[in-house]
């Protein structure tokens, strides 16, 4: 994407308007800007960052999320496209990814309350 492109994904507008560069406490790192925007109101400001740590000379991807309850923004800058500022930048729109593990919680909640039943005390009181 260009700087002044926008992406449309499941309603959601995003915009890339530029990358910078930052410095970090070990780590020079280039920055975009990413802004998201819901039938005209702005939901988010993303900043993913391609950082290069001082020791390692690797780079390294850091993801920019908007975690939310029913959906999670996701935008992760890849390489300079070489053409007037232009990166590759993967973004994605994830619905109820959180759902994944609060449904983990019910089932655990589901099996702690099996446990604690009256009724399967009993059983083992007879039994013995």
């Amino acid at each position: 994407m260009a700087p002044g492109e926008t992406v449309d994904m499941s309603g959601y507008l995003f915009k890339f308007h530029e990358v910078k560069q930052t410095q970090g406490p070990n780590y020079v790192a280039q920055q975009g800007l990413i802004t998201v925007s819901y039938k005209g109101n702005e939901v988010a400001k993303l900043e993913p960052q391609k950082r290069v740590y001082q020791v390692q000379k690797m780079p390294m991807t850091e993801a920019a999320i908007d975690a939310g309850l029913f959906r999670d923004l996701f935008v992760a800058i890849g390489e300079p496209l070489g053409n007037e500022g232009a990166w590759s930048l993967r973004i994605y729109y994830k619905s109820f990814i959180r759902w994944i593990w609060l449904g983990a919680v019910f089932m655990a909640i589901g099996g702690f309350c099996a446990t604690c039943d009256r009724r399967y005390r009993l059983k083992l009181k007879e039994s013995a």
